[in-house]
């Protein structure tokens, strides 16, 4: 419940009191984004739009003048991965989401609701580690090389898969990551939807198949926003990915090859950016990249969320 403006002088002094903590955060994220615009201007000025329109990363050891950094390839990778998680993961989120809320008893779903719980908070390393060793082989089995051969003549599934670290692994890796976050989204938006709409569904004599295909269309915009918010959780996502996605600086829109993303590229370079004059400047306005990116859409999938709400209680 949202509450109003504070009106008694014990309101007024707890609403001061959480003003530091909003205000913190505020200037955290204030101070990033300053540190990441300030780091990332020398590439910005060397290369101009180049930085983000080229595919090429060449350091060079023997002059500053002869380093050239684009990251479209791994821009490119980042939204291929993240889009691919989402397709995925979007399906499985709103059958988990039916399943919880409409076919099990309390006592099941409590277990259930708590193991994608625990899943959403598993560290990220441990999603990497399985995704190397124990997904990434199966894939590569029985998985990508049938899609080579029986998609070959589609662009997505034309090049031959020579190893399991490609980008549809770490799509598939990434949407095993944020079917959690994006269940408890899509959950949380079918048990806002009001008993009335629900009591008027069953009272029309609707089956469960034409109920519940109701409820899922009155939360089509929260089913969106989630979408939005877990895509930009997926754009962010680091050490999995690294492990997974094969880490070639390649221009490419197959999904069987291996690629690169903005958040590997800067988690596997930064250690050697310290040796060339641009490169760590060049990480920077990488990240820049990835939080305006992560930020849009944050912000897009709040907005809709907030109006669904808005409008659904209004």
């Amino acid at each position: 419940m949202r509450f109003g403006k504070p009106v008694g002088k014990s309101d007024k002094l707890f609403y001061l009191s959480l003003m530091p903590f909003a205000a913190l955060i505020l200037a955290t994220f204030t101070l990033i984004f300053i540190a990441l615009v300030k780091e990332s201007i020398p590439i910005f000025l060397k290369e101009g739009p180049r930085f983000i329109l080229s595919a090429t990363w060449a350091p060079s050891e023997r002059s500053p003048s002869e380093e050239f950094y684009g990251v479209l390839a791994p821009i490119i990778g980042t939204l291929i991965t993240s889009g691919v998680a989402i397709v995925i993961a979007l399906p499985v989120a709103l059958a988990l989401t039916v399943f919880l809320e409409e076919f099990i008893p309390p006592n099941i779903k409590g277990v259930l609701s708590g193991l994608v719980d625990v899943m959403a908070g598993l560290p990220t390393v441990l999603y990497g580690l399985w995704g190397a060793y124990v997904l990434a082989p199966f894939l590569k089995t029985y998985v990508l090389a049938t899609l080579h051969k029986g998609l070959s003549w589609l662009p997505l599934f034309s090049c031959t898969p020579a190893t399991p670290y490609t980008l549809l692994t770490a799509g598939v890796l990434l949407s095993i990551m944020v079917t959690p976050f994006l269940t408890s989204l899509t959950r949380e938006a079918y048990e806002l939807v009001p008993y009335t709409y629900r009591e008027a569904a069953l009272s029309l004599g609707l089956t469960r198949s034409e109920y519940i295909t109701l409820l899922l269309s009155l939360i089509r915009p929260a089913v969106t926003a989630a979408s939005l918010l877990s895509l930009g959780r997926a754009v962010g996502e680091t050490i999995a990915v690294s492990m997974t996605v094969g880490n070639s600086f390649a221009l490419t829109t197959c999904l069987l090859s291996p690629g690169y993303t903005v958040s590997s590229l800067i988690a596997n370079q930064f250690s050697n950016a310290g040796f060339y004059r641009y490169m760590t400047s060049a990480l920077y306005g990488a990240g820049l990249a990835l939080l305006l990116t992560g930020l849009g859409l944050n912000l897009v999938g709040l907005k809709i969320m907030s109006e669904w709400r808005s409008g659904l209680h209004g």
